[in-house]
């Protein structure tokens, strides 16, 4: 999360566009992905299917649009069965409360692995919702925290409930390997010169790809008007939060604000309306006043 409104050839990989874009692309998405995985998580990686997130349409103010996030479902190669979700996500926003916000998006990712009525929780896949961020989330400077459940009481004592939460920091110094490193520059800074390895190789020729498609590009510039659609819309809506407020400030000098006229100023969204209502709140002597001269 976190979305730029950079120029569609600057773009890099941790943002969120072009991350769900080379993730989804039918021809490479797979291949990016598996990629990516076995890099970061130092392992290999089995069959996967990758899952779009991405609903971007917003058509009225009271909807929030865009979702962004890539879902990757990892199979058992001897048994086929469905084993790992991996919910990956670039972050540029600093001020979200992030292990909440990813306890959230977590209760919602594992709901869909469960069917009402569903009593045996033993087969639901492990998850690991991962976070890529160009800040250090938490200040101790390493390129990867992974956090799991234990019990208080009996440290080596593991919670196998299946859930980790991985946050990765391409500027870390601490933990991880080179290729690590590498990956998590490459990521942040999606430029031939930071290509420096055969894995960043592969993702410098995937990103190449799509950053050539029209379609892409098309898709990009529809991204960017919603974006600036819905930050016009916020800023409206704080203007409209702001000047209520200050009615009220002003008419608690008079004392308790009556229901239905709390309900009436925030039925209100005509802005130059509640510009001429706080006016009158700094001009009357009284709530009934006030309410007497709004009509």
């Amino acid at each position: 999360m976190g979305y730029t409104t950079k120029p569609f050839e600057e773009l890099d990989v941790l943002d969120n566009f072009l991350m769900n874009a080379i993730a989804t692309d039918p021809e490479i998405g797979e291949a990016f992905c598996r990629k990516l995985l076995s890099v970061l998580l130092r392992r290999r990686i089995a069959k996967i299917n990758v899952i779009a997130q991405y609903t971007l349409p917003a058509q009225t103010p009271k909807y929030r649009g865009i979702r962004m996030d890539v879902k990757i479902e990892e199979y058992a190669e001897e048994t086929a069965k469905l084993s790992n979700i991996y919910d990956l996500e670039p972050h540029l926003q600093r001020e979200l409360d992030l292990p909440r916000h990813n306890r959230f998006y977590q209760a919602k990712v594992d709901s869909c692995y469960m069917r009402r009525g569903d009593n045996d929780f033993s087969g639901m896949p492990n998850l690991f919702v991962i976070t890529i961020l160009n800040f250090d989330p938490f200040g101790y400077d390493h390129m990867m925290y992974t956090f799991e459940n234990r019990c208080v009481e009996v440290e080596e004592l593991k919670y196998e409930d299946g859930l980790k939460f991985i946050y990765f920091y391409p500027g870390g110094s601490k933990g991880g390997d080179g290729s690590m490193k590498t990956m998590l520059q490459y990521l942040q800074h999606s430029r031939a010169d930071y290509v420096v390895d055969e894995a960043t190789r592969e993702l410098h020729d995937y990103v190449s790809r799509v950053k050539m498609s029209p379609e892409v590009r098309e898709e990009y510039m529809r991204f960017e008007e919603l974006i600036a659609y819905e930050r016009r819309d916020a800023a409206k809506e704080a203007t409209q939060e702001m000047k209520k407020q200050s009615i009220y400030e002003l008419l608690e000098d008079y004392g308790e604000i009556p229901d239905t006229l709390k309900e009436k100023l925030e039925g209100t969204k005509d802005l130059e309306l509640l510009k001429k209502y706080h006016k009158l709140a700094a001009k009357v002597d009284s709530i009934d006043e006030f309410m007497r001269m709004m009509e």
